[in-house]
């Protein structure tokens, strides 16, 4: 029996000044996910995190966390998030775990060894002793996560947390959240600028453009769902073959399609029995970034 979701947002659309940010977006994240958020710049990725967070309001629709609306019932939804917008913000003339223990006063619960385990979980033991000012971008981000998950919340929302870093830290904060989502249970929705992080990063992840989703991707079983291949069927007569086959592009001698295992066979037979020889077939699995393209209409510039 699948579970209610963490996340359920259901018709959001923000409006400012007669310009529609977020468009009737209606989506699902499911629970202990890391769950990814991409689209161009100007998409309304940091808009809808603004809105779950209850920095803006919504002009329509409604978000859910937990269960709990942020419109009628905010003081518990955010009760179960954590959250790092933008960049983390900290004391700089304190260290880190004088910022840590700042904020653990302010949460009920949250004891020192609770501080001392979210640190493990990041990683900062060797350097939670010295002073913020001292740390590099990545070990803030880190922190800045330390912080967020002090009082263990069911949902961790980061936007744009690879901003700045390079690619070990990129990779260690991969390491980190992968860890968190499993050994804790921690739901983590993620807006990233990297498409190649995002793929290895997430387990879902939803496209949107102008305001609006307009793809989905399911990350741990993109290889075996229809469409999720570029095929290539050489042949001796490319352009009957692209009639047999109802479309699909035709580079040199070959036809391309976008298609599962199962249609790729049915084509194939379909081919024969019109008399196209089959040369060889050839099948390579779209990646993140070739849908991300083909959702937005080629758009390179994201974040």
């Amino acid at each position: 029996m699948q579970m209610d979701p963490v996340v359920r947002m259901q018709r959001v659309t923000k409006i400012k000044s007669s310009r529609t940010l977020v468009d009737n977006l209606t989506l699902d994240v499911q629970a202990g996910q890391i769950f990814g958020f991409l689209g161009p710049n100007g998409a309304g990725k940091t808009t809808t995190i603004r809105m779950m967070v209850g920095l803006i309001s919504l002009t329509e629709g409604d978000i859910h966390i937990c269960g709990h609306s942020i419109k009628t019932d905010f003081e518990r939804a955010i009760a179960h998030v954590g959250a790092i917008v933008e960049n983390p913000e900290m004391y700089k003339y304190m260290t880190g775990y004088q910022n840590l223990l700042h904020y653990a006063r302010m949460n009920p619960g949250v004891d020192r060894g609770r501080i001392e385990e979210a640190v493990r979980l990041v990683g900062l033991e060797g350097r939670i002793r010295e002073k913020v000012k001292t740390y590099s971008l990545g070990m803030r981000q880190r922190l800045g996560v330390a912080q967020a998950i002090l009082h263990r919340p069911k949902l961790l929302i980061l936007d744009e947390p690879t901003n700045g870093l390079d690619p070990q830290g990129i990779r260690e904060l991969r390491d980190y959240l992968r860890h968190l989502s499993r050994t804790e249970g921690t739901t983590i929705f993620v807006s990233s600028h990297l498409l190649s992080e995002m793929e290895l990063m997430c387990d879902n992840v939803a496209i949107i453009q102008n305001g609006r989703l307009v793809g989905m991707r399911d990350l741990n079983n993109s290889a075996g769902t229809p469409g999720s291949a570029r095929v290539a069927f050489e042949v001796n007569n490319p352009r009957q073959a692209q009639i047999i086959a109802g479309g699909g592009l035709i580079e040199g001698e070959s036809l391309i399609l976008d298609l599962g295992r199962e249609e790729t066979a049915q084509l194939n037979a379909r081919l024969a029995e019109a008399g196209i020889h089959v040369y060889s077939i050839h099948r390579s699995a779209r990646t993140l970034e070739d849908q991300f393209l083909e959702m937005t209409g080629g758009e390179t510039t994201i974040g």
